[in-house]
């Protein structure tokens, strides 16, 4: 699945990812690929990203934001 992570200031990451974790304001969630649409809010944490199946985990550090999950597309607008 294809993933962008944006901030106010920047992008931080756009490419391809296998898996991605999230700090939801509900708890932590995942997303893969093939994963139904989806609209969420995020609060301060990790996101965990794992760009292969048996890849090294890559984390980024947000204070909150929101994503979108359309047709293997995840967009975070992050804080």
């Amino acid at each position: 699945m294809n993933l962008e992570i944006i901030t106010p200031d920047r992008e931080i990451y756009k490419g391809d990812a296998y898996l991605v974790q999230l700090p939801g304001i509900d708890g932590s969630f995942e997303i893969l690929n093939n994963h139904a649409p989806l609209i969420s809010a995020l609060k301060e944490g990790q996101i965990k990203l794992k760009k292969t199946k048996g890849g090294k985990d890559e984390f980024f550090e947000v204070k909150g934001g929101v994503i979108e999950v359309l047709d293997n597309k995840v967009l975070i607008l992050a804080e």
